[in-house]
């Protein structure tokens, strides 16, 4: 069996504390992961300088390569993972087992966070608007036109505490190596697997051991990070972000209430976006921020929501290595009923009707996990609470609004794909704040581009945009 434990800047640390990692389905152990408490963590960010020197002595193209290498041993070799060789297989199995995401899903997540890590070059090139990586390196440089900038890191490493839920959010902090910035990450408790064998990879690929820790624990350790690191991401719920909002030294991901709106000049043509409002709810079974949790329209919205949940109601649980699968399982069952609980106080509420309610049993309960199989509401106005809500399995409202509303009313939006010809409404999504990455067009919510910020811009976050002067000194006068 596999054991993972902490690594602390390279060094591998035999905790004596350690925890099981179980099997969604039959609480089977399938491996075990050392543990360490939050004084631990303390200790090791005093030394977080060590981290970024040691990338420093490396150049940004020299790092970019090694991402690309990276990319390719992360996707396709057998790798050092704790203390086992760990296949490609074998990651996908054991995080299938601990994650409760079918197998397939696994094996894209995987691809997902590979083609980022190949294509860094490309992806830096436009985060940074084209400015050459050894400005960064050096903190300031020539910009092209005459004029020197300087961007100042902000921190010798990026901090982050990990989720559980989908391993396509570890796109996000992959670009802090090539930036020679370090990385202090908890793992999440049921998918360590991706860090740990992204980290295995970049050291495989030359990139320096003494960058990386890795802080399995409780909630003290990622506490630790939080406030030891001058720079963390953190993901979780909405009392997550608003925790952490306004401050500028964390970068919180969390629910995205990601919308479709259908505009009234296409609307009548609905049936034409069908497959794309499908996608958007289904794919990765629900369970990403960019999966579409709203769909709004000033009419035909019963008939949208019918034919959705026609497509998507009769979906039922499959084994995890079945191709087929679409569902994926909570692995802690409480977190499936209680989302079911809060579900049937939105349908309590007059004008909300479940679309889906003829495909059977919604909540599946097993002895270690449950399944939420997909649900459609539908709301006769953005009034009603569920307009407003996001669950982690497929899961959307179809919201009747006129579109003159629309736009003062959707709230927060991490993915807004909008559906018109009309101009003037596409300059008012385009100026609408709410709204963070703008689809004009039929694009499904899960769809990013790369070459694209997501949630921020990372170079915005690691680094301070400031003035840099320079004048010639004076020579002095020689001596008679």
């Amino acid at each position: 069996m596999i054991t993972l434990q902490p690594l602390r800047w390279g060094k591998p640390y035999e905790s004596i504390e350690i925890k099981d990692v179980v099997h969604f389905d039959t609480g089977e152990p399938i491996a075990k992961f050392g543990s360490v408490g939050g004084g631990i963590v303390a200790r090791d960010m005093k030394k977080a300088d060590k981290a970024r020197q040691a990338l420093l002595k490396y150049t940004p193209a020299e790092l970019l390569e090694m991402c690309k290498k990276a990319a390719e041993l992360f996707e396709t070799a057998d790798l050092q993972v704790g203390d086992s060789k760990q296949s490609v297989d074998q990651f996908v199995h054991q995080q299938s087992a601990s994650t409760g995401l079918p197998e397939h899903m696994c094996r894209s997540n995987m691809k997902k966070n590979s083609f980022v890590l190949a294509n860094m070059t490309e992806i830096l090139d436009c985060l940074t608007r084209g400015l050459d990586l050894n400005i960064f390196s050096r903190g300031f440089g020539e910009e092209g036109r005459g004029v020197i900038v300087s961007y100042q890191a902000q921190t010798p490493i990026l901090g982050a505490v990990l989720p559980n839920n989908s391993p396509g959010v570890h796109t996000l902090w992959l670009p802090a190596i090539p930036l020679q910035i370090g990385l202090a990450l908890k793992p999440g408790s049921q998918e360590p697997w991706t860090p740990y064998r992204m980290v295995s990879a970049f050291i495989e690929a030359g990139v320096p051991a003494e960058a990386f820790g890795l802080y399995p624990g409780g909630h003290d350790a990622g506490g630790a990070i939080m406030t030891k690191t001058s720079r963390s991401m953190i993901f979780g719920s909405a009392q997550t972000v608003a925790q952490h909002a306004g401050n500028p030294r964390v970068q919180a991901h969390g629910p995205g209430w990601s919308k479709i709106l259908l505009c009234d000049d296409v609307v009548d043509d609905w049936e034409l976006y069908l497959d794309m409002m499908v996608e958007s709810v289904l794919s990765n079974s629900g369970r990403s921020c960019i999966n579409c949790s709203g769909i709004w329209a000033s009419r035909h919205t019963r008939e949208i929501a019918q034919a959705i949940a026609e497509r998507i109601g009769p979906v039922d649980v499959l084994p995890p290595t079945d191709e087929k699968a679409q569902l994926a399982a909570f692995t802690v069952p409480a977190m499936a009923t209680g989302t079911y609980a809060m579900v049937e106080q939105d349908l309590a509420e007059a004008g909300v009707t479940d679309m889906t309610a003829d495909y059977g049993d919604k909540l599946i309960e097993r002895e270690h996990c449950a399944y939420l199989r997909p649900m459609v509401l539908h709301a006769d106005s953005p009034d009603r609470g569920v307009a407003a809500k996001e669950y982690m399995f497929p899961f959307v409202s179809v919201v009747e609004c006129p579109q003159a509303e629309m736009l003062r009313r959707i709230g927060p939006t991490l993915v807004g794909t909008v559906l018109t010809r009309d101009e003037s409404f596409i300059q008012q999504a385009g100026s609408c704040v709410d709204i963070d990455r703008l689809n004009i067009g039929p694009i499904a919510t899960n769809r990013l581009n790369w070459l694209q910020p997501h949630e921020g811009n990372i170079i915005d976050f690691l680094f301070r945009s400031r003035a840099y002067q320079t004048a010639e000194l004076a020579v002095p006068a020689a001596a008679t």
